[in-house]
């Protein structure tokens, strides 16, 4: 049966939603909901959504939607997963779900007390790459492991952009910082202690941040994260007998994986494939009870007390232990 899926917001990322959606058979888009009733028909309409809806409260109201996409800034996810949740919608949300844990651990406990699916949406961990990635490290590839680390940046010139918001949780460590996290625990697992440092802007919103993870067996992670840097993505882990770099490793496009040992170097190809679509096959399937989602609480939890330790370590300007 295809997962019928609302969107809630007309964000522009719903962009690679909807194409990932228009390659899958397992979910069809059926509504958008805005805050905008015009807005809200002006897009279903350049999309060829059968309805729209000029609340969220609407969309969340549509015995014709079984699950809802949330492509809300940061601040609001809670709050609407909460509404969607109880609306009796399965949902995934754009990540970062939450910098404060114990807004992750109520809405899973609510989806589990209400049957329902919650998966935050980290587009990139449905890649193949980042699954062989993790398994080359687990397997030895590159000997013990000893560091890694990761980086994400952009230029953010917009200054009312919404990731400059501090009432919408912005900030270089929300929105791009969350990868180098999440690539940093994919590969070396829950960090034990974490030190970062910020750079804000006026408002109080890092807009730079940097951080130093200490995992379990002596590993140790580092990342930066930007909004006034120029475009780079990278993740890199070191081993006792070679490294392993992934140059595209959130926004995946050559799909290759580069093993540098004592022998030589390896490019290990990765087949293209489309992270979006991947992502929302995930999410179907969990839905339809065929699997558990790749990105569940223990995930998201873990994601979420990262952040929030980094950024008191930030505030304090001491390490803080998890």
């Amino acid at each position: 049966m295809t997962l019928r899926l609302g969107l809630l917001s007309t964000a522009r990322i719903n962009g690679v939603i909807l194409a990932g959606a228009g390659d899958t058979q397992l979910v069809d888009v059926v509504a958008v909901g805005s805050r905008d009733g015009a807005v809200a028909q002006a897009y279903a309409a350049e999309h060829g959504l059968e309805r729209s809806h000029g609340s969220y409260e609407a969309l969340l109201e549509d015995d014709d939607v079984d699950a809802v996409y949330i492509s809300l800034p940061n601040g609001p996810h809670h709050e609407w997963t909460m509404k969607a949740l109880a609306a009796g919608k399965h949902v995934l949300c754009e990540k970062p779900y939450s910098r404060r844990p114990e807004e992750v651990d109520e809405a899973f406990d609510a989806a589990e007390a209400a049957g329902l699916v919650l998966a935050e949406a980290f587009m990139y961990r449905h890649h193949p790459q980042s699954a062989k990635a993790r398994e080359l490290v687990r397997s030895g590839a590159i000997g013990r492991l000893r560091s890694v680390h990761a980086t994400f940046s952009f230029p953010l010139r917009d200054q009312s952009n919404v990731r400059l918001s501090a009432e919408l949780d912005g900030g270089a460590l929300m929105d791009v910082g969350c990868y180098c996290v999440s690539g940093s625990r994919l590969l070396a697992g829950e960090p034990e202690r974490v030190l970062g440092e910020q750079v804000l802007a006026e408002n109080g919103v890092d807009v730079a941040f940097h951080g130093t993870l200490r995992f379990a067996n002596d590993v140790i992670g580092q990342f930066d994260a930007s909004f006034v840097a120029p475009d780079r993505q990278r993740l890199e882990a070191v081993g006792e007998e070679g490294t392993m770099l992934l140059t595209t490793p959130w926004k995946v496009s050559d799909g290759g994986i580069l093993l540098r040992r004592a022998d030589g170097e390896e490019r290990i190809e990765i087949p293209a494939a489309d992270s979006y679509r991947l992502e929302l096959d995930d999410f179907a399937r969990a839905v339809a009870g065929e699997r558990e989602p790749l990105l569940g609480r223990e995930d998201a939890l873990g994601q979420a007390r990262a952040i929030d330790a980094l950024y008191r370590s930030a505030e304090s300007g001491e390490a803080v232990t998890l």
